[in-house]
């Protein structure tokens, strides 16, 4: 164990303060990364204030992590030392259940590892990216192209794949049209994306505060939730619909907008249920 400067929480109502935590020492197929960025995540702000359930203080939030390869294992086949690397929100898993064994570690029947607050399988509790260096083993460490600036591939190690793996699943590209609820973190992520794998990509936003910076970022078109001619008029319109607010919906009519066989992804975290009520 070696120990690294962070910044954590004692309690959910203690701000964050600089502290010092331990890191393990390398196994065989370890990757020791100094850490450059880390993105805030609002499920960061969730945990450290307790209102995802009781959690293991003190702790280091931080799983949109960018850094710089440091050190590697004996093992370690995949990457070296000054390779640019990020870390998401799963470090680890049992490796040998069915969905581990296919490749989807964050599956895994026995319970992923989290990046921070969550029990390792050294029985250690992990702790995240606000801090100085991070080790984690090889196969949860992505390789990143050394063209993309690590402070812009920070938010992508958690906003970008929550966003991307619903439009590659659904068959977002060219032809297909895509409505992103809400133009906030998540959403200015999804409509980037969205526009890179060609689809035709359009915002439902609460206001039209942000319709500049969304038609900038190459939206076909920007409506607002409170023009309900404009909901009309778009029945039928749209095969993917990704929700990114963490708000009720009026679900009734975010789903008059889907053509046939079309598809409703909620990422949004609610506090209260999905409306049903009829548009």
């Amino acid at each position: 164990m070696f120990p690294v400067n962070a910044y954590g929480v004692t309690a959910p109502a203690a701000p964050l303060i600089p502290t010092k935590i331990e890191r393990r020492d390398m196994r065989p197929r370890d990757v020791l990364i100094e850490i450059k960025y880390c993105g805030i995540c609002h499920s960061d702000i969730h945990h450290a204030r307790g209102q995802r359930g009781p959690e293991p203080y003190p702790f280091v939030p931080g799983h949109e992590i960018t850094g710089v390869v440091a050190a590697v294992g004996a093992q370690v086949t995949v990457h070296a030392v000054g390779d640019n690397v990020g870390v998401g929100a799963v470090v680890d898993s049992c490796g040998d259940c069915a969905n581990c064994t296919r490749g989807e570690q964050q599956y895994c029947l026995a319970g992923p590892t989290l990046t921070y607050g969550s029990r390792g399988r050294d029985g250690q509790i992990t702790q995240g990216g606000y801090s100085t260096h991070i080790v984690v083993s090889e196969e949860f460490v992505l390789r990143l192209p050394p063209a993309l600036p690590l402070d812009t591939a920070a938010p992508l190690m958690c906003a970008g794949i929550a966003t991307y793996a619903p439009l590659r699943q659904w068959g977002a590209g060219r032809g297909t049209r895509v409505a992103i609820v809400g133009f906030g973190g998540l959403g200015h992520i999804a409509l980037q994306l969205g526009r890179a794998m060609g689809a035709e990509v359009s915002i439902l936003s609460r206001s039209l505060e942000k319709r500049d910076d969304a038609m900038r970022l190459g939206a076909q078109s920007y409506v607002t939730s409170q023009d309900l001619a404009a909901f009309r008029d778009l029945a039928g319109s749209f095969n993917m619909i990704i929700n990114t607010v963490s708000a009720r919906l009026n679900l009734e009519a975010y789903l008059s907008l889907l053509a046939l066989d079309g598809t409703f992804v909620n990422l949004g975290l609610t506090d209260g249920p999905v409306l049903l009520n009829v548009f």
